[in-house]
């Protein structure tokens, strides 16, 4: 039972009380639970207190020692309450409620009511100490800086422990080392200043606290917090006075004079990361700092920070930091790989202004035949580091394989095309005598267009790809963007113009009366198979062309994947009309074994609806399975994946060539009666040429056992 009061006037902290009947065990902020008060609080409105009665005696209580009247309001039965607690109250699934901190700590803790009891959702608490010197540097003067930095360094020093597990707490240093970086704008600092600073820095960011950035990112809160850090030690590194060098366990800074070139190695453990500029044109000082922990500190995002995708890039090197009073034009790092499974790296700096690395101004160079080092040349100095992403084949052999299966199968594609383009050119007259077969052949037609010159796209594509990356640098998103645009637009149009083949056999099999003309069947087609893809592209443009995601930078020219995944604009409808064509050929031959087509249609249309339906019942698999595997390509660093994805997609213009001309027998039987007459022909003037091709011509027709076309009565002509 819960009896609802109501306070009259501010009261001190509140004992359990026990009058008459009634026991008051707490107070509670909310309906049904009990919780602890400050001294000297004033509350207002109803609150509820948990009672043992079920009928108190009086609706007044008076508390002596504060004069604190309650008046009854009204009885409540108790619920099922989930969470029960005599601190933190009654609760139940989801209900939220705050709670104290421990002793040495400010702030509060949130708790959410969950099936086991209430849980810790937020933990706000910082050490009073830290909280005590946030308040302090409020009001700082410039002059105290030392002595403040001192006792900082001090206090988390003696608290590690303490620090390094609660995120509240890490959080509230950055802004604190945030707040010396600024005030030291117009100032400079000595050793012990910048001594403390990054003895601050090295605690907070030890492997002792990865748990802690871990819940920071899981909350992604991490973006802000990192960010500030790196951006406050980019800053006071900007404010230091003399020669001198820091050396802790994981950060060495090191500030010299330079007068011809520049030479650093870094002097942590495990690391050679080294830093070389060749060239400086007058004497000058140079601040370089070496971070091996940074990199599990500092967000992998190569978006920008409101961006919540998650990324899949890892920053794989130290993070450097370079400070150099005069402008360097060129600076070459050296990174030891820290994950030698990952690839695809790329030498990225942090780009405050977009709020993301970026790789502007920096470029690759793989030295040799080492796989555990990558040097990046850059034009300007900041803040540095190797980012790399998982699932790209870097092995060389495995590049090379790749390479020569995509050449020799585009090859094989775009032969088969052209070649099926002429063998549609030679029997277009005796195949397009009704309008289902003319639109079949104007379908197969578009199919071999589109993928021609969608593979023609690809080859100027990789050229472009392979002069980049010779280069050494990123792929040319300029040059890409008009190649990327129309093998997006052509290798839908392949798809749309087998969603058109599928529709075509659709309505033939299963519309019966109202009949379309030809014209308007040739504007229904080329409205699917061009103005959809067209209209799919130019809305992918314009939707990631803007921020530069429109076309990947990374391996080859195409649709982007990370971060704006331009690449489900090709994904998702070419999936769908895979997904939509099977259903259509399980109807159609459902509806042809049902109730016998051939009793609705002449003999040749009959035999065109057979070669519609086996070439949308083959090619409409090949092509789902060949981009099935293309997906998987992207989340899969398995090499045989990435074999078959090449080989499908390379010879998907031989596929047409086979299911969509060969296996019609109705076109071999033209295409063999055009060479039995040109043989026979030229039979007199090219006897043993003749022989020998007739010879070969028999064993063709033998092995496949077709028509024996020799014979010119054995077909009245085809209309397929």
């Amino acid at each position: 039972m819960c009896i609802h009061l109501q306070v009259e006037q501010s009261y001190k902290s509140l004992p359990s009380y026990k009058t008459g009947s009634v026991n008051v065990t707490g107070f509670s902020s909310n309906r049904h639970g009990t919780k602890r008060t400050s001294p000297g609080q004033k509350t207002q409105g109803t609150i509820t207190w948990k009672v043992n009665e079920k009928d108190p005696d009086s609706t007044k209580y008076t508390i002596s020692e504060d004069d604190v009247s309650w008046h009854l309001i009204k009885y409540l039965k108790m619920p099922d309450f989930t969470c029960q607690d005599n601190t933190l109250g009654f609760g139940k699934t989801n209900d939220m409620t705050k709670g104290l901190c421990e002793n040495g700590k400010e702030g509060s803790i949130t708790y959410k009511c969950k099936s086991n009891g209430w849980a810790i959702e937020q933990d706000d608490c910082v050490l009073k100490v830290i909280k005590d010197l946030e308040s302090k540097v409020q009001g700082l003067a410039v002059t105290a800086i030392p002595q403040f930095m001192a006792e900082l360094s001090n206090a988390v020093e003696q608290n590690n422990a303490s620090v390094t597990q609660s995120a509240a707490t890490v959080k509230t240093i950055v802004e604190i080392l945030s707040n010396i970086a600024d005030l030291s704008k117009n100032i400079t600092h000595k050793k012990p200043v910048m001594e403390s600073f990054l003895n601050t820095v090295d605690i907070i960011v030890s492997d002792n606290s990865s748990k802690t950035w871990n819940d920071l990112n899981n909350k992604n809160t991490t973006g802000n917090t990192s960010v500030k850090l790196l951006e406050a030690i980019e800053n006071i590194s900007d404010r230091l006075s003399d020669v001198f060098a820091v050396n802790l366990s994981s950060i060495h800074l090191n500030r010299v004079t330079i007068k011809n070139s520049f030479n650093q190695t870094s002097q942590l453990p495990s690391s050679t990361t080294q830093i070389v500029i060749p060239n400086i044109s007058k004497p000058t000082f140079i601040t370089v700092i070496f971070f091996s922990k940074l990199n599990d500190v500092l967000p992998t995002r190569n978006t920008p920070n409101n961006d919540n995708r998650t990324s899949q890039n890892r920053i794989n090197g130290d993070v450097v930091v370079v400070k150099v009073n005069e402008t360097i034009n060129n600076i070459s790092f050296g990174f030891d790989i820290t994950n030698t499974s990952l690839g695809n790296p790329q030498c990225v700096f942090w780009n405050f202004d977009l709020d993301r690395w970026d790789s502007t101004g920096c470029k690759v160079k793989i030295t040799g035949n080492e796989t555990d080092k990558v040097t990046c040349e850059c034009n300007h100095t900041t803040s540095f580091s190797l980012l790399m992403s998982p699932f790209a084949i870097t092995d060389p052999v495995k590049r090379t394989a790749l390479a020569y299966i995509t050449y020799i199968g585009v090859a094989i594609s775009m032969a088969s095309l052209v070649l099926c383009l002429i063998i549609e050119m030679i029997v277009w007259k005796s195949v397009t005598r009704n309008d289902t077969s003319y639109m079949r052949h104007v379908s197969i037609v578009n199919i071999a267009v589109s993928l021609l010159i969608a593979n023609v796209c690809f080859i100027i594509g990789a050229a472009i790809a392979d002069q980049d990356i010779k280069q050494e640098q990123m792929i040319s998103v300029g040059r890409c963007s008009a190649v990327v645009f129309f093998m997006h637009f052509f290798y839908l149009a392949l798809f749309f113009w087998m969603l058109v083949s599928a529709l075509l056999l659709l309505y033939s099999t299963v519309i019966v009366f109202g009949q379309l003309s030809r014209t308007e069947m040739m504007v229904i087609a080329f409205t699917v198979g061009y103005g959809a893809p067209l209209l799919i592209a130019v809305i992918t443009v314009a939707f990631t062309a803007g921020p530069k995601n429109y076309v990947s930078k990374e391996n080859a020219c195409w649709l982007n994947w990370n971060p704006s995944r331009a690449l489900l604009a090709f994904v998702i409808p070419a999936l769908a009309i895979f997904a939509f064509n099977l259903m259509v050929v399980i109807v159609v031959v459902y509806k042809m074994l049902r109730r016998g087509h051939g009793a609705t249609t002449q003999p040749d249309e009959k035999h065109v609806l057979v070669v519609i339906a086996k070439s949308v019942a083959f090619l409409t698999p090949i092509f789902g399975l060949t981009w099935g595997f293309g997906i998987g390509t992207m989340v899969s660093p398995d090499f045989g994946i990435h074999v078959v994805f090449a080989l499908l997609n390379s010879l998907q213009g031989f596929f047409v060539l086979v299911f969509g001309i060969i296996l019609d027998n109705k076109v071999r039987q033209y295409l063999s009666r055009e060479l039995s007459l040109k043989k026979l022909s030229s039979t007199g003037t090219r006897s043993t040429s003749a022989g020998a091709s007739s010879s070969r011509l028999g064993f063709w027709q033998r092995n496949r056992n077709a028509y024996h076309l020799s014979n010119p009565n054995t077909s009245s002509g085809p209309s397929s």
